[in-house]
């Protein structure tokens, strides 16, 4: 009889064993569907979409219709160089840019970097993938613009702004093909504007310095403003040794690029006035030293023969002297002021010749000895380095 009563309570406690581990999950005692009538494990997937598409706000309604507006006038620029290589001889290399269309004739500006060297041809392609190729109208090395030509239909234009009026803190956009992703738009802000170098020493003044992300691949293409018109050409950025972004980029003014327009179409260059002087730049110290009449100006070193400033009676040096170890030649009249405007050095003279073109006439305010002359000059063609 013991034997049968511990037997049946053996059997009921394996009984309970079995039902508890085959009717509940590990961790949860009581949550059997039998218990709580649901099981979680099998149910489906529950998500919550929006009922409607999402509403823009205004800033964003303007970001989107630049880019639909300007998209369609970007180009993407890849020009081929045959560059010798020691192991495989002579082998072609490509280099990738940005660049916008100009008029239904099919001219697009482009930085002069972008397709330098180019021997072996430059293809264009539009922002519907279609690729053409482009010849070269003209270009500026001095200012690192070039101008290209493709023979396509039905092309859209970009409308140029006037850069003259720009100031810092209003919105840009950027849109161009970095590292080859085509179609791409950054925005910032116009961080500075200011007279910088390009990587040749050339001057750029009134460079547009922004903080919209500009990396290899971007040269040559549009800095827009909030309204979708062109106000620069993204050329540059100053990386601290990375070949990307650093938040400072730089663009040319587009008023320089409409200035020599004309002459690339017509010359296939730029016919860049000057006064025809070798010039040295005067501060108030140096001035003061001299015994000059004025704080600052530009003192004519030389004349060239026939030059405009010949012509127009100007006078350089006759005296050597030296700054330094620098010699320099006192005697020569002083420059301090072209068509009203104060010249302080030789960059406010290039400043002043990029709003020219040769065979303008100019005033130039000088200081000859302790007398102050205004005389007109009609500006010629420069032909080396002279100012």
């Amino acid at each position: 009889m013991k034997l049968t009563r511990i037997l049946i309570i053996v059997l009921l406690l394996l009984g309970g064993f079995w039902f508890v581990t085959t009717h509940f999950q590990p961790g949860f005692p009581w949550s059997h569907p039998a218990l709580i009538g649901s099981d979680r494990s099998n149910s489906p997937l529950e998500l919550t979409e929006a009922h409607a598409a999402p509403a823009y706000d205004a800033e964003e309604q303007n970001n989107i219709a630049i880019y639909k507006k300007v998209l369609p006038s970007v180009v993407n620029i890849t020009s081929t160089t045959l560059v010798f290589d020691f192991f495989y001889g002579t082998v072609p290399q490509q280099g990738q840019g940005s660049g916008f269309i100009l008029d239904d004739a099919g001219h697009i500006l482009t930085n002069f970097h972008v397709v330098d060297g180019a021997n072996r041809g430059i293809e264009v392609m539009l922002s519907n993938k279609r690729r053409y190729p482009a010849r070269v109208v003209g270009t500026d090395k001095l200012h690192d613009l070039a101008l290209l030509q493709i023979d396509a239909p039905n092309l859209q234009h970009v409308t140029l702004a006037d850069s003259s009026q720009l100031n810092v803190g209003q919105k840009v956009y950027a849109i161009g093909n970095p590292f080859g992703l085509s179609g791409t738009m950054t925005r910032g802000i116009i961080s500075s504007i200011r007279s910088i170098r390009n990587a040749d020493g050339a001057p750029i003044e009134d460079a547009i310095q922004t903080d919209a992300a500009i990396n290899p691949g971007n040269s040559g293409g549009p800095l827009l403003n909030s309204s979708g018109e062109v106000i620069g050409i993204n050329t540059m950025i100053a990386s601290n040794g990375a070949d990307q972004s650093s938040g400072i980029g730089f663009a040319i003014p587009i008023n320089t690029a409409k200035a020599v327009l004309a002459d690339l179409i017509r010359y296939g260059r730029v016919k860049r006035p000057s006064l025809g002087i070798d010039s040295y730049d005067i501060g108030p110290d140096l001035a003061s030293q001299m015994g000059l009449a004025a704080d600052s100006g530009v003192l004519i070193q030389s004349v060239r023969p026939g030059g405009a400033a010949e012509r127009a009676g100007l006078r350089g040096g006759k005296e050597q002297a030296y700054v330094g170890n620098q010699p320099i030649m006192l005697g020569g009249d002083l420059i301090v002021a072209i068509d009203g405007h104060e010249i302080t050095d030789h960059q406010d003279i290039s400043a002043i010749m990029d709003k020219h073109q040769a065979g303008d006439t100019v005033s130039v305010t000088i200081v000859r000895g302790k007398k102050q002359m205004t005389l007109k000059l009609i500006l010629g063609e420069a032909r080396d380095t002279s100012t």
